[in-house]
């Protein structure tokens, strides 16, 4: 897929510069699939079957001259869990070019990511039997409440969620029967949802790459049941604003606020995994002060930028361990200095040691 940048692009010059690729695929080899126009954000972007990059940037300068500014491999079936379609829509046709068929879809999308405790954890907190009755009853609701406002779910695993939105108003109100629909069951999965809006391409090399990283980092964010908003949903938010984001159940960030949540994730991110990663580096890193950057990770994450750190690497531990790490080598990639210092930390955290963790997931 890949992504125009053209100013005051309307749907009849992108349907205009879809005939022409068209014309011309088979010399390079291309299927020229679909493509999407966003009229109000000057964008379009072009789905094409084909050999190498080098290919499309060809087949487009030949046909309308039109280069991508940027292009990234794809998966059709990701596509269409996103974007809802890999082929043509229905179009009109222009009376004045009966053979131009025309069409308006925006590929802009709100993706919802939801997250719950670890099961394992689950599992060892209330128990085998409870544990996995709220599990069935939480992937329950959240398929029935995507279907009711019209989601489409992009992947799951037993405690997560990604999903994709036309409709900001459908995904706001989505997220708010999920969470009034399991009320104290959400408090105990210690649910927590973060929603974000975006492009298909981005800086990304993944589809909706930092759309969806960014609605994960929002997950951090909040406490369980509670729905974090990135600031461009709030802007575009049509419902009634007031009432809602007043209320406990939604937190939403200011976009100064939510520049420094992305660049503390992402440089979480980069350099957990060295163990002499101290405090110093990471008011290095962000150009802040240690005073500065203990604020803003205690207002925005609720933990200190030590205990954030901690917190970020036991989180990680976890994903090691259900890949069937050893204890030792988990405890390293993790970025902690020993493996007693990370069984200690492991322990106190989640109140079972990484082995019996280990053990109950096989």
């Amino acid at each position: 897929m890949d992504r125009h940048i053209v100013p005051g692009i309307e749907a009849k010059h992108a349907a205009q510069a879809h005939r022409e690729d068209l014309r011309i695929q088979d010399e390079y080899g291309c299927r020229c699939m679909t493509y999407w126009v966003d009229e109000d954000r000057g964008s379009a972007f072009c789905l094409i079957d084909a050999p190498d990059i080098e290919s499309v940037k060809q087949m487009h300068d030949r046909a309308h001259g039109l280069i991508p500014h940027d292009i990234i491999q794809v998966n059709s079936n990701v596509v269409e869990a996103f974007l809802g379609r890999i082929s043509d829509p229905e179009a009109y046709k222009d009376l004045a070019d009966p053979d131009l068929k025309i069409f308006n879809d925006p590929a802009f999308r709100i993706i919802m990511v939801a997250k719950t405790r670890d099961i394992q954890l689950l599992k060892h907190g209330i128990g085998l039997e409870k544990s996995k009755k709220l599990i069935s009853l939480y992937h329950e609701v959240m398929r029935q409440e995507l279907l009711n406002f019209e989601g489409r779910q992009v992947e799951t695993e037993d405690f997560g969620f990604v999903a994709s939105f036309v409709s900001v108003t459908q995904a706001v109100n989505c997220a708010v029967s999920v969470q009034e629909k399991l009320h104290f069951a959400a408090e105990l999965l210690e649910l927590r949802i973060g929603l974000n809006a975006g492009m298909p391409v981005d800086k990304s090399k993944d589809l909706f790459g930092d759309t969806v990283k960014m609605a994960d980092y929002l997950c951090w964010m909040g406490s369980g049941n509670q729905i974090v908003l990135a600031s461009i949903i709030k802007e575009i938010y049509k419902g009634d604003a007031k009432s809602q984001y007043a209320s406990t159940l939604f937190k939403w960030l200011k976009p100064v606020d939510e520049n420094i949540l992305q660049m503390l994730m992402d440089t979480l991110s980069g350099h957990f995994q060295n163990a002499k990663w101290s405090v110093n580096d990471f008011c290095i890193k962000m150009s802040m002060s240690k005073s500065k950057l203990y604020r803003k990770s205690t207002e925005l994450l609720g933990m200190s930028p030590n205990e954030l750190l901690r917190e970020y690497r036991l989180v990680n531990a976890l994903v090691l361990l259900r890949t069937n790490r050893n204890i030792a080598e988990t405890a390293f990639d993790s970025g902690f200095s020993s493996p007693s210092y990370f069984i200690k930390c492991f322990q106190e955290r989640f109140n079972t040691s990484p082995l019996n963790y280990q053990k109950a997931l096989f």
